[in-house]
């Protein structure tokens, strides 16, 4: 991506010298263990943040230069988010509240709970913060595979995305939803969270190619693959071997694409409704 120039986002928490309450013991015993909780998380975070609670401390923490590097591509992304989705919302007759970018190093404390590095960049409806340790950036193509400045864009633009259902009035109903379903129809119903969240990250794209011509040669290849590389079905195989379809909660690696890929080539908010396809043809 070519972001040369471009405006940084101010609505930037910084908290990467301060670390949340006590974090219970997670056993990642992997970096593709690792990877997939690292990543499949978003559409529900009382499942993925542990509601544990805690001070928070002044811990001493100096960034390294590529962290810093990643800090000022994360404000540049949010401040295209921002400008994207300020104009799609004025389009459609609403206005826009941008959501905070928290950066942490370790653990942090959120308005869903305290949660781990580990669990990866997750979005928490309570508070409207978007949640990321920078070092996760450094860990995409260590673990995954899934490296590229594009690639780690979609990954913002995905949790913004959340954000995005949140203010349309699609997430609160979802979870609320999900509070009363069986586990298979938890289960089916975050999945069509994360495919919207998926979609509108493609229409981001889409748009931020249209206003800036940011996109570069191998941009939509590097997102595609890290949209494949994080399906529920790609993960299980490789953490396991096998993979179980009734315990997935983002889609599959095909519906991850279809998906992304269906918002970048459109950018047509209206093309993007997951919750009344059929759940056998999402």
């Amino acid at each position: 991506m070519d972001l040369s120039g471009r405006r940084r986002s101010t609505n930037v928490d910084d908290r990467r010298g301060k670390k949340g309450g006590a974090i219970a013991g997670v056993g990642i015993g992997g970096a593709i263990i690792a990877a997939l909780l690292a990543l499949l998380m978003g559409g529900d975070p009382s499942e993925v943040v542990q509601q544990l609670g805690g001070q928070q401390t002044q811990t001493e923490y100096v960034p390294s230069e590529q962290e810093e590097q990643f800090r000022v591509f994360a404000e540049q992304i949010l401040a295209s988010t921002e400008d994207v989705w300020a104009a799609e919302f004025k389009r459609m007759g609403k206005r826009y509240e941008a959501p905070t970018l928290v950066l942490f190093h370790g653990s942090v404390q959120s308005g869903c709970g305290s949660a781990s590095s580990s669990m990866g960049p997750f979005y928490c409806s309570a508070d409207k913060c978007v949640y990321l340790d920078l070092d996760f950036f450094n860990e995409m193509p260590k673990s995954l595979g899934a490296g590229g400045d594009f690639a780690y864009a979609y990954v913002i633009a995905h949790e913004v995305g959340h954000h995005v259902e949140n203010l349309l009035g699609i997430l609160g109903p979802a979870h609320e939803q999900m509070s009363r379903a069986s586990k298979n129809e938890k289960n089916k119903i975050s999945v069509r969270i994360e495919l919207l969240a998926d979609f509108y990250a493609g229409v981001w794209g889409y748009h931020e190619n249209k206003m800036f011509g940011s996109l570069e040669d191998g941009d939509l290849e590097e997102a595609i693959n890290a949209a494949q590389k994080i399906g529920d079905d790609y993960l299980q195989k490789n953490a396991r071997g096998y993979a179980t379809p009734e315990s997935f909660t983002h889609g599959t690696s095909a519906q991850r694409m279809r998906w992304l890929k269906k918002g970048l080539s459109t950018g047509d908010m209206s093309k993007g409704d997951t919750f009344s396809v059929p759940y056998d043809s999402l």
